[in-house]
């Protein structure tokens, strides 16, 4: 019988199981899907731009490879797979700029481990995706590579950091893509995209080489900071989540296996819930609050244990303050020096009475090692409170951001601007407070498609879980997408 065509099969929103089973049984080839992705980003990135280095020769020679290594009776758990990686990884022989044009011909020698791990598995990398400078907002725009677009709407923002690798799996460039996150830079373009990204516990998966340009790839974990996988399904996410996680072996945590317990439930009627809407410091939009009762009634009319407030829950306002801190401390210690002394005298002329989030910011970014210890206690207090609260739950949702996608917005500095929540102005930059609630203390949070708006646009939630639970939230994750649904495609694909 002859092979079927890439184009009469529709690979472009397939599973990446589905793919996987068919380069199995000889149903498609590397090739015929590498070529099915390429042809695809030449067709709609033009208006999208969400594939800002294309790789698409090497891919095609690592797509012969993989058919080859099939052939012979190799195996590899994304043997043959094209996937998408975000800009700011290190590949070796392509730029690694985050959107910073002193660095547009930086380009690392030698690949990231996550990205290693990627092609040890067998995966095809066809190109690195679009981030915002520094990888620091919720658009993904910068000087050299210009704008990203939603594909659900060009003319609002597909989310940030990992804003690219979000718009080009919405789009159907790939079933799979690497990320990462610190202040939502996973899960606000998953939620903008309406995609899945899990933003693991802290030092889950090892990140050496997503560093900036020109910084050294060493074996040193950031403080916050992860890397992470995206998809397009669940079981999709858990999949990639396998081949990534894992610890440096230029560590010491090599001589050990990581060993991350099972799922605590396989049934949605055993999980017991916490779904959380209320933030003391932002308002939560009524989009939002609709896919969160939609997630929270479904959860019901499965048998879950559905709970909607609970004293065990950490003081959320001290929690934004204290992640505010830890943030900008750990951001700021990369600036230039003039930068930073700048800073030093905005910080001496806030009033001391002055706990807003605007101002814990800039006080995180010149912060003593005194101090610094003092918010870390803090931290550590919390994380106890969320393990007695995770004794009594087994994961919270809750939301990612308070709006879904917003127009684009570039015309004023990051503190100017402004996010509208129902017709009312509030900062744009408090939008991170339900993002820091995972990332403060470490916690494992799998974004996952909740809802749509009136007019389209995705809307998700977040399902954070115990540290070190990460298979909880992503088997909740799975069993939600099969109550409730999960991607669907935007209209211009």
């Amino acid at each position: 019988m002859r092979r079927p065509t890439v184009e009469r099969m529709e690979w472009a929103y397939r599973t990446a199981g589905e793919t996987l089973a068919a380069l199995r049984a000889g149903e498609v080839s590397s090739v015929e899907l590498t070529e099915a992705s390429i042809a695809r980003i030449e067709r709609l990135d033009g208006e999208i731009n969400a594939v800002c280095v294309p790789d698409f020769e090497r891919a095609r020679a690592a797509a012969r490879d993989a058919d080859a290594a099939r052939g012979r009776g190799e195996g590899g758990a994304l043997l043959g797979l094209p996937v998408m990686v975000k800009e700011s990884y290190n590949i070796a022989g392509l730029p690694t700029t985050w959107g910073i044009a002193q660095f547009e011909d930086y380009v690392p020698d030698e690949d990231s481990l996550p990205v290693e791990r990627l092609k040890a598995a067998g995966a095809v990398v066809v190109g690195k995706t679009n981030v915002p400078l520094n990888l620091g907002d919720w658009q993904s725009y910068n000087e050299i590579y210009g704008t990203t677009n939603n594909p659900f709407d060009l003319g609002r923002s597909p989310g940030g950091s990992s804003g690219g690798s979000a718009a080009g799996l919405a789009a159907g460039y790939s079933t799979l893509a690497l990320g990462s996150d610190i202040g939502g830079s996973l899960r606000v373009p998953a939620h903008f995209c309406g995609v899945y990204a899990h933003k693991p516990s802290l030092g889950v998966v090892a990140a050496r080489g997503h560093v900036p340009p020109g910084v050294p790839a060493l074996p040193v974990e950031g403080d916050l900071s992860v890397v992470g996988p995206m998809a397009r399904t669940a079981r999709d996410l858990t999949l990639l989540f396998d081949v990534m996680a894992g610890p440096d072996p230029l560590t010491l945590a090599q001589a050990y296996t990581l060993n991350l317990p099972a799922p605590r439930h396989d049934r949605l009627a055993d999980f017991r819930v916490l779904v959380l809407e209320e933030h003391p410091l932002i308002p939560t939009g009524a989009a939002v609050r609709a896919a969160l009762e939609r997630v929270a009634v479904a959860l019901e009319k499965a048998g879950a244990r559905v709970q909607r407030d609970s004293s065990l829950v950490p003081d959320l306002a001290e929690g934004a303050a204290v992640y505010s801190k830890l943030l900008m401390s750990f951001l700021a210690a990369r600036m230039p020096a003039e930068v930073h002394e700048g800073l030093g005298s905005v910080a001496a002329q806030l009033d001391p009475d002055d706990d807003s989030l605007s101002a814990n910011r800039i006080r995180g970014m010149v912060i003593s090692y005194r101090d610094w210890l003092a918010a870390n206690a803090r931290r550590e207090e919390h994380r106890r409170q969320w393990r007695e609260l995770f004794a009594e739950f087994d994961a919270v949702i809750c939301p990612i951001t308070p709006t879904p996608a917003f127009p684009h917005d570039h015309g004023q500095d990051w503190e100017g601007r402004r996010l509208d929540i129902d017709g009312v102005a509030h900062p744009y930059g408090d939008q991170i407070i339900w993002a820091g609630l995972a990332t403060m203390s470490g916690l494992p949070a799998t974004a996952i498609p909740a809802d749509r708006t009136d007019d389209g646009m995705p809307i998700g939630v977040q399902v954070i879980g115990p540290m070190f639970g990460d298979r909880t939230s992503l088997r909740l994750a799975e069993l939600l997408e099969e109550e409730i649904g999960g991607f669907q495609q935007p209209p211009l694909a």
